[in-house]
């Protein structure tokens, strides 16, 4: 999976200190607002339901809907409780995401302006403080990744926990949201294409080559196509005992059917509807609250880092060509990522989409730019001042936007939130 130029120091220690920095300002006013604000009047309604085994909110699964429920459960119905787990799973996420930097790349700065990056994007952080199912998909799926980027560096023994581990951090991030069902599909994609280039016709019994020498593909393709099917289709085991209209477990079909006809369902225009072209270029945010609140004018608005989320770009770009012309296999891995992501917003039927289904696609444009950003740092002289000047302007916008997405009081009345509209489709 790497490429790196020398042996280098794993940051495991500065990852934690980044994801405890984050997990500290996430919790800054979590409590704020003290009412249910935008999604959260389906997911925690839904959590409540499921604690009197009732079902709604039938068209998403419902990992997240159970922690949501558990959290209500153990410490009370209210909103830092609501929230609590978003921010504990944010920040989990966040270290997640970099300990895959580390293991596909093993590249220090990289790995650290990646984690900074992603605190910094905006969207990471607000999906931290809203009860809603995106940060618990993300997450899961980040740690699913990890896994899988550790397995590939690993001998077989320990190879195959983590294979395993992989497995069943799919099935739960897919059982949390959909949306994770591309990036989920490659650990086993890339397995097989490797198998079958090391291989060739004995590709299906071999086990030695790569990727994961002693790991045959019937084996891997158990633990990373069976088991996660298996561990997702678990999660719905409560709705299996309901008082009030059970799934049926062996209508596995019949019952995503009528989930995917609600997701279908739902085709009112909304005000904040926007589709993936929107979402590459930060044109169409969301306002998740704009009302006066908790004794002031309170904001919060669901956008992307305007520097960071459009120096990804490039970076995407030259992770394609560093991947194809070089042979770096962590650029082309967050680049085929990203591709997997967004493109399924690109084919999807849903009739209405918003700018937090970016979350994912952008985390891992986040991990392309800090491959770009390293390859400057160690060119040295005025590229390294350039690497480190990127992450100096993507802190200090979001320390300006940083009212705006902390539920922040507002000084200035109905119209204080002019000076961040930088675009009127902000508005």
């Amino acid at each position: 999976m790497h490429s790196a130029p020398a042996p280098q120091r794993d940051p495991i220690g500065w990852s934690a200190v980044i994801a405890l920095a984050f997990l500290a300002l996430v919790w800054h006013r979590l409590g704020i607002p003290s009412q249910i604000y935008f999604d959260e009047v389906h997911y925690v309604k839904a959590a409540r339901l499921l604690l009197e085994e009732r079902r709604v909110n039938v068209e998403h699964p419902m990992v997240a809907k159970e922690i949501i429920a558990a959290a209500i459960a153990l410490l009370g119905d209210r909103p830092l409780c609501w929230r609590l787990p978003s921010a504990l799973f944010g920040a989990f996420g966040l270290f997640a995401f970099g300990r895959l930097l580390w293991w596909s790349s093993r590249r220090r700065f990289a790995t650290l302006a990646g984690m900074f990056l992603l605190a910094t994007g905006f969207m990471w952080f607000i999906q931290s403080r809203i009860a809603m199912l995106d940060i618990f998909m993300a997450s899961l799926g980040m740690a699913a990744l990890w896994q899988f980027a550790a397995a590939l560096d690993s001998p077989a023994g320990q190879a195959r926990w983590r294979l395993a581990a992989t497995g069943i951090l799919l099935g739960l991030a897919i059982g949390a949201k959909w949306s994770i069902v591309p990036a989920a599909m490659l650990p086993g994609l890339a397995f097989l294409a490797i198998r079958l280039k090391t291989s060739g016709w004995r590709f299906l019994t071999a086990t030695q080559g790569g990727p994961v020498a002693g790991i045959s593909l019937v084996e891997a393709a158990f633990w990373l196509g069976i088991l996660p099917l298996a561990v997702y289709w678990a999660t719905f085991t409560p709705t299996f005992f309901f008082k009030h209209d059970p799934v049926n477990p062996f209508d596995f079909i019949g019952h995503h059917r009528y989930m995917i006809e609600l997701q279908d369902s739902v085709v009112k225009p909304h005000p904040y509807r926007s589709v993936w072209y929107q979402w590459i270029v930060n044109w169409r945010p969301v306002w998740y609250l704009y009302e006066p609140v908790d004794g002031a004018q309170r904001g919060v608005l669901l956008l992307g880092n305007p520097f960071s989320m459009l120096a990804g770009l490039p970076a995407l770009f030259w992770c394609l060509w560093a991947g194809m012309r070089r042979r770096r296999h962590d650029a082309l891995a967050f680049a085929l990522l990203y591709l997997a992501s967004i493109g399924m917003w690109i084919v999807t039927e849903k009739p209405v989409q918003f700018y937090y289904h970016y979350l994912l696609p952008g985390a891992f444009l986040m991990g392309c730019l800090a491959l770009a950003l390293e390859e400057m740092w160690r060119a040295g002289g005025k590229w390294r001042w350039a690497a480190v000047a990127a992450l100096v302007v993507t802190a200090g916008i979001f320390a300006w936007f940083y009212p705006i997405l902390s539920s922040a009081a507002l000084h200035g009345g109905s119209n204080s939130f002019v000076k961040w509209m930088w675009l009127d489709s902000w508005r």
